[in-house]
């Protein structure tokens, strides 16, 4: 229970002291940051200069006492740090040194509060001059010179040169302010050193001034120079032994080498001699080395040997071999010191593909397959060997018959081109295109990849591809081709398309026949309906002609018709237009000429209606001029009844055109307009018939047809009828 107490207690002071720490942190600022540089900005090297940083800061009344982080930064970076509770920080440099030129900042922190100040340059100038020490002023050849170079005053990182004789041999860096190295000179003389520093990172300042030169004294090594001799010297030969000595008259702590060219024959620590049978490569120089520790010493003494006998040569006769002709290898070499051998001494070995297979210096053979391959011979004389040169022998392939064919398609007036080409032959190979055996073009092919073609201009007939042939030779051998077979394509002509011109009737089939003159088969015709292409009329036929059906012609396909023809030519000919009519059908025909008939009746029926209705009025007017009228109707009769009759035309029993349409009573009548007629003034009149035969008209009495076509009957009251009475006899 205690510790549970202790823990509480000890939570509610770090929550108290927590608080205390926020409200301070709320109550505080940083209101400004100085920095500057005591005496000046700009000191010469070994000036005492202080960095001066100072804090202005607003705070609230506390009991307790601030704590400052002074943090002091040179070109970005943090030189040095220091906590306070003053507002002042300072820092000393001294003696200031060219190291320390560059930018000062100076950062303030406190709590979660920061600020850094203004940005001060300080330059310092002035280097110190450095000092130089060797560990032994005389040295001997080979020997490394131990150097010291310093600078006791500077500070920072140095860069140290070191010279010989204002040539720079070694430079060297170092975080402080004195270097030891190591030196190694070549000269053979006296030497004189010295050195100088740049501070890394204030090379802007440039080079120190010079040290003081030190002399150095260097002793040559002549006591391990070796020397070489041969015997014998004089008139050496291959064959020969020689002895080539090495010696020196210091040879303690040295190495003795024998060299000939890049190759080392001997290697000693003390003097020695080297045997060898020399041959006439040996004629080289050889050097005698000497080595103590960096220095070489050495000796060259240069041989000649002369040739016991020349280096063979591998001859082939003929020059030229064809498989199945003869041949000869012969093997030769020339005595060069006829005082040492004889020609005799000399032995031959002939070699093929490394083996032997002949000791003789004459190999005989027929050329063929197996007798190709790599040759060379040996000479041999007094354990002196010598190799020829390899000479590959490769029997020759005499040409074989070319065979000549077309490249592409061969097209009547196109150019086309043809290749000669044989089977087997050497190369190179010597093509010639020949017509009718004359040669007009040749072209030579020196290896397999590469071909004989010849350009033809064209031909003007089939039969004119076998005048053609060709010629192959490589050097004796020529073979001549059989006659150039290739498929000759006759372009198509114009194409004829029948019908030229006709007429069909509606409904039937149209067949149209597509020709040509000439043209190699397949011959593709299409046919075109106005110049639009008819669908499925495309058609590969094996002969000069094709035909396309049109199935059940229609109205609508009347028009021009054409077709095309072409084939493997590649070249597309177009017949003329042919003009296509297409009439009605026989039942269309009958059905207009009904059609027709029935309009001729419907517009005479038309007629004949309208111009009844146009002499309605006049018919009224011949009605009333021979109506009938009654007698005076007695007093007290309330009733007068009128009949009115009409007489209809008849032209079917007329049968004159120019009395249909009028009325028979208009060539009898007065024109009266009264339709009122009574019964006792009423008269019959009878029409006439007219004899078309003769120019007389013949009067025929007949009986009247009559019809009724119209009935009044009136009821007048009697003071009106007499007044109409009246009307009607003043009209009368």
């Amino acid at each position: 229970m205690s510790v549970c107490l202790l823990w509480v207690g000890l939570l509610h002071i770090s929550l108290s002291v927590l608080w205390q720490a926020a409200n301070i942190q709320a109550a505080l600022t940083i209101d400004e940051v100085t920095l500057t540089v005591l005496p000046a900005n700009n000191v010469e090297s070994g000036t005492n200069v202080t960095l001066h940083c100072k804090a202005r800061v607003s705070v609230s009344s506390l009991h307790q006492q601030l704590t400052y982080t002074f943090s002091l930064l040179q070109e970005g970076q943090v030189m040095y740090s220091k906590n306070i509770s003053a507002l002042e920080m300072e820092r000393r440099l001294s003696p200031a040194r060219v190291s320390n030129s560059g930018r000062y900042q100076c950062s303030v922190h406190i709590y979660n509060k920061h600020k850094i100040s203004n940005t001060v340059a300080l330059k310092v100038t002035g280097l110190q001059i450095p000092m130089l020490k060797v560990k032994s002023e005389i040295v001997s050849e080979g020997e490394d010179i131990i150097a010291t170079c310093s600078a006791p005053e500077e500070t920072g990182s140095l860069m140290f040169y070191f010279y010989e004789t204002d040539q720079e041999v070694k430079r060297v860096v170092s975080t402080n302010n004195s270097v030891t190295t190591s030196l190694t000179l070549q000269k053979l003389k006296d030497n004189y050193l010295y050195c100088d520093y740049i501070v890394v990172m204030q090379h802007i300042a440039g080079h120190s001034n010079k040290s003081k030169m030190v002399k150095v004294i260097v002793k040559d090594l002549d006591v391990i120079t070796p020397q070489i001799s041969i015997s014998p010297n004089v008139n050496v030969v291959e064959g020969d032994r020689v002895q080539i000595a090495c010696t020196v008259q210091f040879n303690s702590d040295l190495e003795l080498y024998l060299t000939k060219g890049n190759t080392l024959l001997r290697e000693s620590r003390t003097n020695f001699t080297y045997s060898l049978v020399v041959r006439a490569e040996d004629s080289v120089d050889y050097v005698c080395k000497a080595e103590k520790g960096r220095v070489q010493k050495k000796a060259v003494y240069q041989l000649n040997v002369t040739e016991l006998f020349s280096k063979p040569v591998l001859t082939l006769s003929p020059d030229q071999v064809y498989e199945g002709g003869r041949f000869t290898l012969t093997c030769n070499s020339t005595v060069i010191s006829s005082a040492k051998i004889g020609k005799a001494d000399i032995k031959y070995v002939l070699l093929k593909d490394g083996r032997r297979i002949a000791a003789v210096d004459k190999y005989f053979g027929t050329a063929s397959l197996a007798t190709n391959g790599n040759y060379c011979c040996m000479a041999m004389a007094k354990e002196i060997n010598k190799t020829s040169l390899p000479f590959i022998l490769k029997a020759k392939v005499p040409v074989s018959v070319p065979v000549l064919r077309a490249v592409n398609k061969v097209i009547v007036g196109k150019p086309f081109r043809v290749s000669c080409e044989a089977e087997n032959g050497t190369f190179p190979i010597t093509y010639t295109l020949l017509k009718t055996s004359v040669p007009v073009a040749n072209m030579k092919v020196d290896k397999a990849a590469d071909k004989a073609i010849f350009n033809i201009t064209s031909i003007s007939f089939p039969k004119d591809i076998h005048s053609f042939s060709c010629q192959a030779s490589n050097h004796v051998f020529n073979e001549t081709s059989e006659p150039l077979r290739a498929t000759v394509i006759v372009p198509v002509s114009r194409p004829d398309l029948k019908p030229k011109e006709v007429t069909v009737t509606e409904g039937s089939d149209l067949i149209l026949i597509c020709s040509v003159h000439q043209g190699s088969d397949p011959i593709t015709f299409t046919w075109y309906y106005n110049r639009v292409k008819l669908p499925y009329s495309t058609k590969e036929v094996r002969s000069l002609e094709g035909r396309h059906v049109v199935k059940a012609i229609e109205r609508g396909q009347r028009g021009d018709y054409h077709c095309e023809a072409s084939n493997d030519a590649n070249e597309t000919k177009k017949s003329y237009p042919s003009r296509i009519s297409v009439s009605l059908a026989l039942w269309k025909k009958a059905l207009i000429g009904v059609f027709c008939i029935l309009l001729l009746v419907a517009i005479v029926i038309v007629l004949t209606v309208f111009l009844k209705k146009m002499s309605n009025p006049r018919r009224k007017e011949q009605a009333a001029e021979l109506s009938v009228k009654p007698s005076r109707p007695k007093s007290g009769d309330p009733m007068r009844i009128s009949l009115t009759l009409d007489i209809e035309d008849n032209t079917a029993l007329n049968g004159t055109p120019c009395v249909m349409g009028r009325n028979v009573w208009s060539e009898n009548v007065s024109g009266s307009d009264s339709d009122d007629h009574t019964d006792e003034d009423s008269q019959l009149v009878h029409p006439q018939e007219v004899d078309l035969s003769g120019d007389v008209p013949v009067t025929k009495t007949i009986e009247p047809e009559y019809s009724v076509y119209h009935t009044d009957i009136q009821v007048s009251t009697p003071g009106v009828s007499e007044q109409a009475e009246g009307v009607s006899d003043a009209q009368c």
